[in-house]
């Protein structure tokens, strides 16, 4: 069960490694692109690309979805990244429980956007939690945990796609292992919640401290984007690093090292409305930055 790219890997490891799936349950196909046509998720492509049996529900709350779910008579679900509320009724049905991959190292990070806020608290690490699912958000006990760092230039995408592949290689090792693994409750300390991000909190602030910039650009890389205006365009910027400097916040200090409200940032990767990402250099080239950001 589920929907984005960051699902696809672990449905791919699971099919590698000979499971038997009996369904694969994602989210409705939904209006995209230009033409705005219905388009399938990631993982229900990848799905019928391997031939297996997908359903798309827009809800499991109502019994006769819940019914067809039970019918399968599988024997665990694992859940990564679904999108839709699990009733109880969906959480007892198959005879082992459900298995989430969560992308964080729980407590910590609960909820919707686990790796933007990681990377925008400037945590130094993060991970991957295999958990038994329960009614709570995110509150089930865990069966096997895996621990990355963070690096200083990683962004949300970057850990994205290293913690998809992380999740799929335990996801498999925790089915290997499901009859000697024991499940460890939570501590009740050091939880935090991952609040669904916040478009509002998309603009860059200068006046903020450069770690706190640099944090919130890495962050929401590649969506939905830190974004600053220059000759009223907006332009979103991707990457970022610290720098050396100082100056009134948004003041350009030298090609793109920016001032902030202590310390500087160097926007290495950025992007114009309308137009591809690009380097610094190649930035720059296309665009003369006023001597102040706004």
């Amino acid at each position: 069960m589920g929907t984005p790219e960051f699902s696809v890997p672990a449905l791919e490891a699971l099919h590698g490694a000979g499971h038997e799936i009996v369904a694969v349950y994602t989210q409705p196909p939904r209006p995209a692109g230009r033409g705005k046509k219905d388009r399938p998720s990631p993982v229900q492509a990848r799905a019928e690309a391997l031939g297996l049996a997908v359903q798309h529900p827009k809800s499991l709350k109502g019994a006769e979805a819940q019914a067809e779910f039970a019918a399968l008579q599988a024997e665990i679900a694992v859940v990564v990244a679904y999108g839709l509320i699990l009733p109880q009724a969906v959480l007892t049905a198959p005879a082992r429980g459900c298995l989430n991959i969560h992308a964080s190292l729980l407590p910590r990070w609960r909820g919707a956007a686990p790796i933007h806020r990681a990377v925008m608290a400037g945590d130094a690490e993060t991970g991957v939690c295999i958990m038994e699912m329960e009614a709570g958000l995110d509150t089930g006990p865990v069966l096997l945990r895996e621990a990355t760092p963070i690096g200083a230039e990683e962004t949300t995408g970057d850990l994205h796609d290293r913690l998809a592949a992380m999740g799929a290689r335990a996801i498999v090792e925790a089915l290997t292992g499901i009859d000697r693994l024991s499940a460890t409750p939570q501590p009740e300390t050091g939880v935090t919640y991952a609040a669904k991000i916040d478009k509002a909190e998309a603009r860059i602030d200068w006046a903020r401290p450069a770690v706190e910039v640099d944090r919130l650009i890495r962050g929401l890389s590649p969506f939905p984007g830190a974004w600053f205006e220059a000759g009223g365009e907006r332009i979103k910027v991707l990457r970022s690093r610290l720098a050396e400097g100082a100056g009134a916040p948004g003041t350009v200090i030298e090609g793109l090292r920016i001032a902030c409200g202590s310390g500087a940032v160097e926007l290495t990767e950025l992007q114009r409305a309308g137009k591809r990402p690009m380097g610094a250099e190649e930035f720059l080239r296309g665009l003369s930055l006023p001597t102040g950001l706004e």
